[in-house]
C-alpha cells in the first residue's frame, strides 16, 4: 500500500482513474450536519497541498472555518452585501450558504514576491490545490464543491472576516460535509469539440 513517501516506480492505478472520470461535486444544498475531525481533514489537506508548485513557493494556505466562524461571515456578509447593493435573491443564497456550512476551506492566494515565477503560475498553483482538496474529500466518502464569487476578492470581507493580508485574495471556498443526497450528473464536454491533435 503506497504512502506519503512512496518513491515506487509508476504504475497502472485504474480505480484512481475510474475515480476520476465519474467524480462530482456535492453542491452546499445537498451537504448536512456532519463533518470529517480534524485528523481526517488534515489527512485531506495534505493531500491537496500535493500540487505542482513551480520553484517550491507554496503560494497558498488555508483558513479553517467551523461553524461559528460561517455564521459570523454569514452575518458580515448580510451587512457589505447590503452596502454593496446586491439583489435580495443573490444576497440571500449567499448568506444561507455560510448560514448553513459546518465546515468551509478557504485556499487563500498568497502571492510570493520573485523575479522567478509569474503570479499567474502561482495563482494556478493555488487553484489545483482547491481541485484537490475537493477530490480528496469526495475520496475519502465526503461531500464537497468549490465555490468563489465576491466575497472571495473583496477587501473588507478578506480582512474582516477572514484577517487575510494586503495581496491575499481566496482561490477557493471548500465547502465539506455528509452526503445528503446524489446530484444528477451534468452534460460534459464534447473532447472531440475541444481537443486538437498535432503530430508535427
Amino acid at each position: 500500500m503506497p504512502n506519503d513517501h512512496d518513491t515506487s516506480p509508476l504504475r497502472p492505478r485504474p480505480e484512481a482513474l475510474a475515480f476520476l472520470r465519474t467524480r462530482r461535486s456535492r453542491p452546499p444544498r445537498m451537504l448536512g450536519t456532519e463533518t470529517p475531525d480534524r485528523d481526517k481533514l488534515r489527512a485531506m489537506l495534505s493531500a491537496a497541498s500535493r500540487v505542482p508548485d513551480h520553484g517550491k513557493l507554496e503560494p497558498w494556505r488555508f483558513v479553517v472555518l467551523g461553524p461559528k466562524a460561517c455564521t459570523r461571515l454569514a452575518a458580515l456578509t448580510e451587512s457589505l452585501g447590503a452596502a454593496r447593493g446586491l439583489g435580495p435573491e443573490k444576497l440571500a443564497k449567499d448568506i444561507s450558504g455560510f448560514n448553513e456550512a459546518r465546515l468551509i476551506v478557504a485556499v487563500v492566494y498568497s502571492p510570493r514576491p520573485t523575479d522567478r515565477i509569474p503570479r499567474d503560475e502561482q495563482l494556478m498553483s493555488a487553484a489545483a490545490v482547491c481541485l484537490s482538496l475537493v477530490n480528496a474529500a469526495l475520496a475519502s466518502g465526503w461531500g464537497a464543491c468549490w465555490l468563489t464569487g465576491w466575497r472571495a476578492t473583496d477587501p473588507a470581507f478578506l480582512t474582516q472576516g477572514l484577517g487575510l493580508f494586503p495581496g491575499e485574495i481566496v482561490a477557493g471556498f471548500i465547502h465539506i460535509g455528509n452526503e445528503l443526497r446524489v446530484p444528477p450528473d451534468r452534460p460534459r464536454p464534447d473532447l472531440d469539440a475541444v481537443t486538437s491533435w498535432m503530430d508535427e
